[in-house]
């Protein structure tokens, strides 16, 4: 990517980075440009070590629409540049899955295709009750691309995955909620908010232990026993070894509260 960011910005505030799509008037369809900027960001957000969690947003009442048709439809490509094209989306959108921050998707208004699983890939969303959310490929003849063959089926089960990929319907923030897709619906005006507050309580977490229970888990349901167990024993050694660890112990030990408690913290939230 060179010169400035065209499709997004990026700010941080506090420990929390954010994302936040800037083109509401094609609802931040996913165009090369806009790859390119997230892929370009994406090396220092996983290299800034005082940040604790990330968001994903868009701006003006949408999340994002999915691919770019226009630029889809004014060059006609070889097969095999197209499968390039495809296969160069996974470069960066694995390195966003498998960042070692929590990842919250606040979405407003439609999370369509690609957009869709742009969503999907976070490991928390917060929706608006104007969200909507659809696997839209199959009503202009394609498959899903952007992963999402790998998170639908393990978010929702296979046999919803098929129904929501095949019929090619939108759904609601309500029926995305009772899926387990969203988290919490909040309301335009407070979304962002909701979802900065939601970021911060990770501030006080172990961002090894966090980071490391995301990527093993995300393995979770496609890798062996034995290999869940070595990666495991491998996470624990780490995190024992870590001063996050060893405070925190410290302050048990002398009856003070935990730094990292989302009990407490949920109910402080609660009363404000």
């Amino acid at each position: 990517m060179t010169g400035s960011p065209q499709t997004l910005t990026y700010e941080t505030r506090g420990r929390t980075g954010i994302i936040t799509f800037t083109r509401p008037e094609v609802r931040h369809s996913l165009d090369i440009a806009m790859r390119e900027e997230i892929a370009a960001l994406l090396p220092g957000i996983r290299a800034d070590r005082n940040l604790s969690a990330l968001i994903v947003t868009g701006s003006g009442g949408a999340f994002c629409s999915g691919g770019d048709l226009k630029s889809l439809s004014e060059e006609e490509r070889p097969v095999d540049v197209n499968r390039e094209r495809i296969a160069k989306l996974h470069t960066w959108f694995t390195e966003l899955a498998n960042l070692e921050l929590p990842v919250i998707a606040a979405v407003d208004g439609p999370a369509f295709g690609a957009g869709f699983n742009l969503a999907l890939v976070a490991d928390f969303v917060l929706a608006t009750p104007r969200a909507r959310f659809c696997a839209v490929f199959g009503r202009i003849g394609l498959v899903p691309d952007l992963g999402g063959f790998f998170l639908l089926p393990r978010i929702v089960g296979l046999a919803r995955a098929k129904e929501l990929v095949m019929t090619a319907r939108s759904i609601s923030a309500t029926e995305a909620k009772e899926m387990g897709i969203v988290l919490e619906i909040h309301e335009p005006d407070t979304l962002l908010d909701a979802a900065l507050a939601f970021a911060k309580r990770f501030d006080s977490s172990s961002r090894l232990a966090a980071g490391m229970a995301k990527v093993i888990l995300n393995q979770a349901l496609h890798t062996d026993q034995r290999a869940l167990a070595d990666m495991e024993a491998m996470a624990q050694t780490l995190c024992l070894a870590s001063d996050y660890h060893k405070e925190a112990v410290q302050r048990f030990l002398d009856k003070k509260p935990l730094e990292f408690d989302w009990d407490k913290m949920s109910a402080t939230d609660a009363v404000r």
